[in-house]
């Protein structure tokens, strides 16, 4: 069963209102050019001035305004919509960033806890730490859909490709993100079309981009690829949508052909050690 996909671009602001307001436009348009399923970005009601903004507006698990607006967007337009990451509470007073799938009912069908914090020193003095506001979660989450398997993931995720090994076999991957202008400059595009190729899977990967007011600069380059890491459609800066069919016999083949998935042995972590002579 094919279908048409929508990832959605955002230059979100420290207003939730505003945010909410923009994302339901922007999903509007998504619904407009036949989207069946849409992907927002990490952090689309929120991009606070500082770290600690998030923790202002999270909610507990299944209540709170934006996970109300989310199940009433993808009711409203028809839509499975999955929420790119907003703020829930943590026992420890820190939030965990949450992904949020919805079908069209407005049920909430799963949640996915960010399992890999961004905790780096970039050159120039760049710094982040999400640890200080953010707790970990533990656990990879699929979600069944009417095409097929979703693996959730969120940004620092992408980069590492033993957690969409725990997905082998579905057929989409969701990568919703707020990428540093650095880093995805230099390895957005290869990392996601890598996880395509090497799971022969389709990924959704809908990116914060621009300049936003705490001056942060985000990259952008929202796009959709397919299972032969071909890049399907793409956007730049700025907000908007970008759109493509996921064609499911495509993807078959590709498998078919080239049975990559089930040519995979047990991975061995440590290398051998030869014995002195």
């Amino acid at each position: 069963m094919n279908a048409q996909v929508a990832v959605v671009q955002m230059v979100s602001s420290d207003v939730l209102a505003d945010n909410l307001a923009r994302a339901g436009s922007l999903l509007a348009q998504a619904s407009a050019g036949g989207a069946q399923l849409a992907l927002l970005p990490e952090n689309f009601a929120l991009m606070g001035r500082d770290e600690k903004a998030k923790l202002a507006i999270m909610e507990v698990d299944g209540d709170g305004p934006i996970q109300s607006w989310m199940a009433m967007q993808a009711q409203r337009l028809g839509l499975w919509l999955i929420g790119g990451s907003i703020p829930l509470a943590a026992p420890d007073g820190r939030s965990y960033a949450a992904c949020l799938v919805f079908d069209p009912a407005g049920r909430c069908l799963a949640r996915y806890d960010k399992i890999h914090l961004f905790d780096v020193d970039l050159a120039g003095g760049e710094s982040y730490r999400e640890s200080r506001t953010i707790a970990p979660g533990s656990t990879p989450v699929a979600v069944t859909t009417p095409w097929g398997q979703v693996g959730l993931s969120i940004c620092y995720d992408l980069r590492f490709p033993e957690l969409y090994r725990c997905y082998a076999g579905a057929e989409l991957l969701v990568v919703p993100s707020a990428f540093t202008q650095q880093t995805g400059a230099a390895h957005w595009e290869c990392l996601l079309r890598a996880r395509a190729i090497e799971n022969q899977a389709y990924v959704l990967a809908a990116d914060q981009g621009g300049l936003h007011q705490n001056g942060r600069q985000t990259f952008g380059g929202s796009m959709i690829i397919d299972p032969w890491g071909q890049v399907l459609a793409r956007m730049d800066q700025g907000e908007g949508v970008a759109l493509a069919q996921v064609d499911m016999e495509f993807l078959q083949r590709c498998r078919s052909n080239l049975p990559a998935l089930q040519h995979r042995r047990q991975a061995f972590c440590g290398a051998s050690q030869a014995t002195p002579a």
